[in-house]
């Protein structure tokens, strides 16, 4: 809040530059914020992704969570005023990576009732797989989105 006070004084004060600067400040700051939500619900979709594919099965509630997860990514990133995104493709797929070794971590306790380490685990998964089933299932809900 106190970033728009000082860009309503700049403006009156008719101090453009300085202006200029907080909008840009600003900018990165929103953006920041979108990048790590898509992360956190990053960490999710992938968590369900490593327990299926370690695991062979799956649940209604894996299931629920993997298309509510890559929704929220979806919506999350989708620019509502200017269209497009925030993160492109290359972006998401990088966000994906960053979050593989906490989603594995997590993984590991819940997958087979905690008894592998998040080494023994990443052995019983391909990750490149895994992030490209997450990769289409937020192409999917984009795509959806867009409709």
């Amino acid at each position: 809040m106190e970033e728009l006070l000082a860009l309503r004084t700049y403006v009156q004060e008719q101090r453009y530059t300085e202006a200029l600067a907080l909008i840009a400040e600003m900018e990165e700051m929103s953006r920041e914020d979108k990048v790590n939500k898509i992360y956190s619900y990053a960490v999710v979709l992938l968590l369900h992704l490593i327990k299926q594919r370690a695991e062979n099965r799956t649940t209604r509630s894996w299931e629920l969570s993997l298309r509510e997860s890559a929704r929220q990514i979806a919506r999350i990133n989708k620019r509502q005023h200017a269209g497009g995104t925030y993160v492109d493709q290359a972006g998401l797929a990088k966000i994906l990576s960053e979050a593989y070794e906490s989603a594995l971590e997590r993984a590991a306790l819940e997958a087979f009732e905690g008894r592998y380490e998040a080494e023994e685990l990443a052995t019983k998964v391909d990750q490149t797989t895994i992030k490209q089933a997450a990769l289409d299932l937020i192409a999917a809900q984009m795509t959806r989105a867009k409709a």
